[in-house]
């Protein structure tokens, strides 16, 4: 048929990778914002951080499932 239908094997493939690389992007930019330097207590910001490596690990994995779960 085309390039794309050719080698994705499942639909939902490029959905998994694209929101996967949005969530890692979005934590890299929370990251990347500072936190520690606009919240007045510490507590905020290390919850704040922690929820970012965590939403990053998520879309990693996000990314290895779907690339990686056809096979």
């Amino acid at each position: 048929m085309n390039i794309l239908s050719d080698y994705v094997t499942d639909t939902l493939e490029p959905l998994g990778i694209g929101v996967g690389a949005f969530l890692v992007l979005a934590a890299l930019g929370t990251i990347a914002g500072a936190p520690w330097a606009t919240h007045a207590a510490i507590t905020s910001a290390v919850v704040q951080v922690l929820g970012s490596v965590l939403m990053a690990i998520l879309g990693l994995g996000l990314i290895y499932v779907s690339w990686a779960g056809g096979e």
